[in-house]
């Protein structure tokens, strides 16, 4: 397989991340005979000290051209101050915008030697593996009108969606669940609002696509209690923009850190764009310290989602996981039991010897031709 990709390091440890990524990668294309090319470009804060833009042209240019772009992180308080338009964030919202990627994607997994640092009980998280898919481009975030009163006495916010746009969304969710464990919850308010008694109708109809799905509502209110007192009954959680942004970040302390938690943003041809959900770090930055197995695990999602390699992808997954129980960890990380606090460089090439020396496995057994 031949495929381009588009780095995007961005800001902080973005550069740091993003190299371990491409070595990855690079490990699964000679161990399996893909063609991996990538190039690299600008954005975010970075991008705007370069060209006085976060979002360059051409970087816009060599995304829409690629087959998946992953990025590093945005942002840091050089920038707090400059005007809205000359912020590194507009960078990223820009780049989702122009390559209209609507389906935002947050696995939350639970890996065993990092459940002790989870503020939940270690009984609660144990065999947490979820997908929560979210509504990137609809709803309250982005309806118009949305102002104050000249007298500033009164407020207005329109959560507004289309049918299409609420079905193209629970179409991504219906097809991830088919690729996990086949249960799907669908997360709405219908029992107050318009917007939500549309949702459900929608996946409803949709369900009759999917007979392998089993498919569950629930409202937002007691999803989210849910989430933190059985996270282990879900499996794929579809929902609307802004209850998605609160129930992904919400489930994103359940393993016990950020730095393990990746992210991809889709459209619906399986074009994406793979990000960890971590910050940019800057007071790390340039040390050889960062955590990349956000961003590692980002490609394995790209690798699942937009190349449909599960293969490779898992393989990824079982040498994060191999290595974290080996005892290897960044400082970041507080693994239970005795450990081996590693450099960025360090991590990254366990991962490697892990992918190397498995796929040689797979080879001999005849998995592979």
């Amino acid at each position: 397989m031949k495929k381009k990709i588009v780095l995007l390091p961005g800001d902080g440890i973005g550069a740091e991340v993003i190299e371990s990524a491409k070595e990855v990668l690079e490990a699964i294309a000679d161990e399996f005979n893909h063609s991996f090319t990538f190039s690299t470009h600008d954005i975010g804060g970075i991008s705007i000290d370069k060209h006085g833009t976060p979002l360059p042209d051409e970087t816009v240019k060599a995304c829409k051209e690629a087959d998946a772009v992953l990025l590093g992180a945005v942002g840091g308080p050089k920038w707090d101050n400059n005007p809205s338009h000359l912020r590194p964030e507009r960078g990223l919202l820009g780049i989702r915008k122009e390559l209209d990627l609507f389906a935002n994607l947050r696995p939350v997994k639970g890996f065993k030697k990092l459940l002790h640092a989870s503020p939940l009980k270690e009984s609660v998280v144990a065999g947490s593996d979820l997908l929560i898919v979210r509504e990137l481009t609809g709803g309250l975030y982005f309806g118009t009108p949305s102002e104050r009163s000249e007298d500033g006495q009164s407020v207005v916010d329109t959560l507004a969606y289309t049918k299409a746009e609420i079905e193209r969304i629970v179409d991504n969710a219906f097809q991830c669940a088919q690729r996990r464990r086949k249960h799907l919850t669908s997360v709405d308010k219908a029992n107050v609002l318009e917007s939500s008694k549309l949702w459900r109708e929608v996946v409803e109809e949709k369900k009759a696509q999917y007979p392998d799905v089993t498919v569950e509502h629930t409202l937002v209110d007691a999803t989210a209690m849910k989430l933190i007192t059985a996270p282990t009954e879900f499996d794929v959680i579809v929902t609307e923009n802004m209850f998605g942004d609160i129930l992904s970040d919400e489930a994103s302390v359940l393993t016990g850190s950020l730095g393990m938690l990746p992210s991809a943003s889709l459209r619906d041809d399986s074009f994406g764009l793979y990000e960890p959900v971590h910050g940019s770090a800057p007071d790390i930055a340039g040390q050889g310290i960062a955590n990349p197995l956000a961003m590692i695990l980002s490609t394995a999602l790209m690798l699942k989602h937009s190349f449909h390699l599960d293969k490779e992808a898992n393989l990824i997954e079982e040498a994060v996981e191999a290595v974290l129980n080996d005892g290897y960890h960044t400082a970041d990380l507080k693994l239970q039991g005795e450990g081996h606090k590693v450099d960025t460089n360090t991590m990254t090439k366990l991962i490697v010897e892990f992918i190397k020396s498995e796929s040689a496995t797979i080879s001999i057994l005849g998995c592979y031709s």
